[in-house]
């Protein structure tokens, strides 16, 4: 019976959210109305992605400003290899210190061609995650860093023990916890995590999470990155593609099965990739127990 679940738990549940810099003015309020929606929750911190090749990095830093300015969250700034001499880079770190930011996700970011095209370094830049890892720790041993981890392997890896070498190498140069990317298997997350653990790797990996808000659009997304997605998953969102309420029930159904599931299986970390709508992640953390910690959170401040 899930009624005892809640009974049961005796670990915190810590949740992070993750959201992407607008481009449009009525992107700018979808944001930062989702960012006070569910900032009552608590989140360990709230990240903000880089765009394809870099493209989002003005935005992505003013961003995580306004985070810093106007709320109390912590945030984790996304930060790429691509496009940026390792001087450029690591003065974006420098910039982020001096601001506050003490936690970087550390990625090697996609080609700067997009998907498809096949990645290559800058010239002079770092060649990839782990070297980017160790370049943030080098300048300031005290800031945090989270990287990648892939439980289906990354469409750029010959092959899953190729993966983690990379993973393992990251850890080494200091990174101290992994957020995959989205998975609609937890078999997938939990056969992963077994050979890590094997491999010596001990920081925590967890689980990211999105909740399908566009069927065809998280397809697409899902064929660049490398996740599958299951017959049932089509079959759910099955001639839905004009009825966008019901999307929205069978949504919140299947992330909060995969949640329940995970929570069952002793996980209590999850990461939730947002796409800046907060309803549906707040109504799953609201079924994995998760309750607002203060509802007298300040509100944000008038851009």
């Amino acid at each position: 019976m899930r009624a005892s679940r809640f009974a049961k738990r005796t670990k915190p549940l810590n949740v992070s959210f993750e959201f992407f810099p607008p481009n449009t003015d009525e992107m700018e309020r979808t944001l930062w109305s989702s960012i006070e929606r569910l900032a009552p929750l608590g989140p360990n911190f709230v990240s903000v992605t880089y765009g394809a090749g870099g493209t989002t990095r003005e935005r992505t830093h003013a961003t995580v400003r306004r985070i810093i300015g106007d709320t109390g969250l912590t945030p984790a700034a996304h930060l790429t290899c691509v496009g940026a001499t390792r001087e450029e880079v690591d003065e974006i770190v420098r910039g982020y210190y001096a601001a506050g930011v003490r936690h970087i996700v550390a990625l090697r970011g996609d080609p700067a061609g997009g998907a498809g095209d096949r990645y290559q370094p800058h010239p002079g830049g770092y060649a990839n995650a782990a070297e980017l890892t160790a370049g943030i720790k080098r300048i300031a041993a005290d800031i945090e860093v989270s990287v990648s981890a892939y439980p289906e392997k990354h469409p750029d890896s010959a092959t899953v023990d190729a993966d983690i070498d990379m993973l393992k190498a990251k850890v080494d140069a200091g990174a101290s916890r992994a957020i995959t990317q989205f998975f609609f298997e937890n078999d997938f997350y939990f056969h992963y995590l077994e050979r890590v653990r094997a491999r010596g790797i001990h920081i925590p990996i967890v689980p990211g999470l999105i909740p399908v808000q566009n069927f065809q659009t998280m397809t697409r997304f899902a064929a660049r990155c490398g996740t599958s997605v299951p017959s049932w998953l089509a079959e759910r969102f099955e001639g839905l593609e004009n009825d966008v309420a019901t999307r929205k029930l069978i949504a919140i159904s299947v992330a909060a099965e995969q949640a329940l599931d995970l929570l069952d299986q002793g996980v209590n970390d999850f990461h939730f990739y947002t796409m800046n709508r907060a309803d549906l992640v707040y109504a799953i953390c609201h079924l994995l127990g998760l309750r607002p910690q203060d509802m007298r959170a300040p509100a944000l401040q008038a851009s």
